[in-house]
């Protein structure tokens, strides 16, 4: 292995990191190792990863089974193109996939990230109402605080307030932003919105129960319910975007679940793998898929991944539900609320504090006042533990195989941290 002053000072001048104004943000980490909850320093230091890299490492990193399933798909076929062509370890995941999703969500096609993923989504509706004659369902309803990706469809589908894509603004597709109907005032809203431009709306999209990078926003199953119920009513189609809460994340397998809904497609990716390699999945109802079927080639989904359903991502997904069957990782997660419920709970009493919110293996605290998101993190890093705070929240979201030590030092750092910040304000 080279020595990290070769690849890293040689390096470091050629990289463009994401979110990131390189010239006045700190040098990043060089890491050179990870195995379950820990990330391993170039310098020997060791971080305990409070959120799983952005979201995926559901079962810590490395994970033997996993990392043995890659090696023996590297050894007899790592990529083939998926038109023409298919492969095992790809229709084994499609059918598994098909067999854990609630109702007839059957039909699915595979991407590489979670922003592709949605921007399929978005073309199945559109052309789903084109390819039944109704054209001019072409518009997009979404939620405040919703995030969905960082392409242009999907950035248009981002609270414009949030100002991740602001800079964007008046260059991406004109889409409708709603209020979620949390109370009965905001249901009225929604549904008068769906009632009024129903005939001009594709689809709603909706991240169910949790909302993530617009700052861990969480709404009960009523909600996500009437949501539904109201998209029937209105006929319009569902999407639930479960590219972060999908794979166990909120407490079930998926969240729909928890409401005992059956979106007309869902979007999946970050733990489809594991962490370990780009996947993801778009996965349709069978009425959705009925509506591309037709003598005419211009009514088939017209997009197609050079890397679309990868065979060693495939096999890494795989070796992933595999551990969702043989390992307790619901338990983990029932644990890992119960845990970050009690010791996060003191934050509340902070200066600086909002609120604070757990939902199955994720916890935020909200702050108010003024923020020095560089400070907060690397005061973190001088802690043990990688958490990086964005916007006004602070986070954890684990591996799902972290000790209750290792759970420990995470929400101990974040109560001193945030105690420290108390003392500033």
């Amino acid at each position: 292995m080279p020595e990290t002053r070769d690849w890293l000072t040689g390096g470091l001048p050629h990289i463009w990191l994401p979110y990131t104004q390189m010239q006045t943000t700190p040098a990043p980490l060089p890491v050179v190792a990870a195995q379950g909850a820990r990330i391993r320093l170039a310098d020997g230091r060791e971080l305990i990863d409070g959120i799983s890299s952005w979201w995926t490492a559901c079962h810590g990193y490395n994970h033997p089974h996993i990392r043995a399933a890659v090696e023996t798909q590297l050894a007899t076929l790592p990529h083939v193109m998926f038109a023409g062509l298919v492969h095992e370890p790809a229709l084994r995941l499609a059918a598994r996939l098909a067999a854990l999703l609630p109702g007839d969500l059957e039909r699915v096609f595979f991407t590489e990230s979670g922003s592709v993923a949605v921007e399929v989504a978005l073309k199945m509706a559109i052309q789903y109402w084109r390819n039944k004659g109704q054209a001019e369902k072409q518009r997009i309803v979404y939620f405040r605080h919703g995030y969905h990706g960082d392409t242009f469809a999907t950035m248009a589908l981002c609270d414009p307030e949030e100002g991740m894509h602001a800079l964007f603004a008046g260059t991406m597709p004109d889409q409708i932003m709603a209020e979620l109907p949390a109370d009965e005032a905001m249901s009225r809203a929604f549904d008068l919105l769906l009632d009024t431009h129903g005939e001009r709306i594709a689809a709603v999209i909706v991240e169910p129960l949790v909302q993530g990078a617009g700052g861990m926003q969480m709404h009960d199953t009523a909600t996500l319910a009437l949501i539904a119920e109201a998209c029937t009513r209105h006929g319009v189609l569902l999407i639930a975007d479960e590219i972060m809460t999908g794979f166990g994340r909120s407490g079930r397998m998926f969240a729909c679940e928890e409401a005992n809904v059956v979106p007309d497609i869902i979007c999946l990716s970050k733990a489809l793998t594991g962490g370990t390699l780009p996947l993801a999945a778009t996965v349709a109802r069978k009425h959705v898929f009925e509506a591309f079927l037709s003598g005419d080639p211009a009514a088939a989904l017209m997009h197609g991944p050079t890397y679309m359903a990868n065979a060693l991502a495939c096999a890494a997904a795989n070796a992933s539900l595999d551990l969702f069957e043989r390992e307790p990782r619901m338990e983990q997660v029932a644990a890992i609320e119960a845990q970050l419920t009690l010791e996060l709970a003191p934050c509340r009493a902070l200066a600086g504090v909002a609120a604070m919110r757990v939902k199955g293996a994720i916890g935020a605290v909200e702050l108010s006042g003024p923020i020095d998101l560089h400070a907060l993190r690397r005061r973190f890093v001088e802690l043990g533990v990688w958490v990086r705070p964005f916007g006004k929240v602070v986070y954890l979201m684990p591996p799902f195989t972290v000790t209750p030590a290792e759970l420990t030092t995470l929400t101990a750092a974040v109560r001193s941290v945030l105690a420290e910040r108390a003392g500033t304000l």
